[in-house]
């Protein structure tokens, strides 16, 4: 070794330690930064679910003492005709909801993302119903879909289609699909900004490119446009089964599970089993099922959606 190359060899590992204690108060000020939030996913989602999962174990009345029954509720969770209803219900209703936002909001983020006079107004005036709550939004829908004072039962005697006013929210082949439209007229608007930002973030060159090789329309859709918008894809998919999965206000409010309780979810059946029978414990240990469940179909979905190089 040279002696011009010491000073320089020992300059260098006495830099290490500053470099180290420099990282370590980055590290440090990062770490405070998000000390709020996680403070408030603690206090707000670990310390719940800790406590639900808790009260699973236990026979827990609203008014008594609770008494541990270790897997009970679980066991008793299986030989529940009622539960699987619910869930097979929610399923059904998460699957043809999930298909018919996406059916309504990607069209419309396609029209949305491309330039076109007015193209803001058409953006504020498809996201509006987002705004709304599902409570508002179902007490709307309820007075729309009334007999005698809405608009919808007059408007299909009007037209013919139906012989009388009929009452839409009484039998369960007219109210499921009238409850699906009120969830498309109120999410499509949400999904429709998130596919829009994905539209958005695909590089224009690629699609020129594929324009210059005579590609179609169809072709840049299924071969650009849609592996480019994977992650998007997978995002709105995700908050729309989760959200289909959770669904409660608008049976709730608007049917109140029925027609004969054909429309009883499965937070409806929680909801039931902890506020109406008073059943904390087996309320818990439904909602961690449920939970369950949930993490399971989000996990899949990720895996369907993942990038191949991810994979790789």
């Amino acid at each position: 070794m040279s002696a011009t190359s010491l000073p320089t060899a020992a300059t260098a590992a006495a830099a290490k330690p500053k470099d180290r204690r420099r990282r370590k108060r980055r590290d440090l000020v990062g770490l405070l930064y998000v000390l709020p939030a996680m403070a408030l996913v603690v206090v707000f989602f670990v310390v719940p679910i800790g406590m639900t999962a808790w009260m699973s174990l236990h026979n827990w009345p609203l008014l008594g003492v609770p008494r541990f029954i270790g897997l009970g509720n679980y066991v008793r969770m299986w030989s529940d005709a009622g539960f699987w209803s619910s869930l097979r219900f929610t399923l059904l209703y998460t699957a043809v909801a999930t298909v018919a936002i996406f059916a309504v909001a990607f069209p419309l983020a396609l029209f949305v993302e491309r330039p076109r006079p007015l193209g803001a107004l058409f953006r504020t005036v498809f996201f509006l119903p987002v705004v709304v709550g599902f409570a508002t939004a179902s007490l709307l829908w309820v007075w729309l879909l009334n007999t005698d004072s809405g608009l919808f039962a007059p408007a299909f005697q009007a037209l013919g289609f139906t012989p009388q006013r009929v009452n839409i929210l009484g039998d369960f082949g007219t109210a499921f699909p009238a409850i699906v439209a009120m969830v498309v007229w109120k999410v499509a608007g949400f999904t429709m900004i998130l596919l829009m930002t994905g539209l958005q973030g695909i590089p224009g060159d690629v699609v020129e490119a594929a324009r210059i090789d005579h590609a179609g329309p169809l072709q840049r859709f299924r071969f650009i446009t849609l592996p480019l918008m994977r992650r998007t894809l997978g995002l709105a998919l995700i908050l729309c089964v989760t959200g289909s999965m959770l669904a409660f206000d608008q049976f709730y409010i608007m049917v109140a599970g029925g027609p004969r309780n054909q429309t009883v979810t499965a937070v409806y059946t929680i909801f039931n089993q902890s506020f109406v029978s008073f059943r904390l414990g087996y309320g818990s240990a439904l909602s961690i099922a449920l939970l369950a469940i949930l993490l399971v179909l989000s996990v899949g979905q990720l895996w369907l959606l993942r990038d191949r190089e991810d994979a790789r």
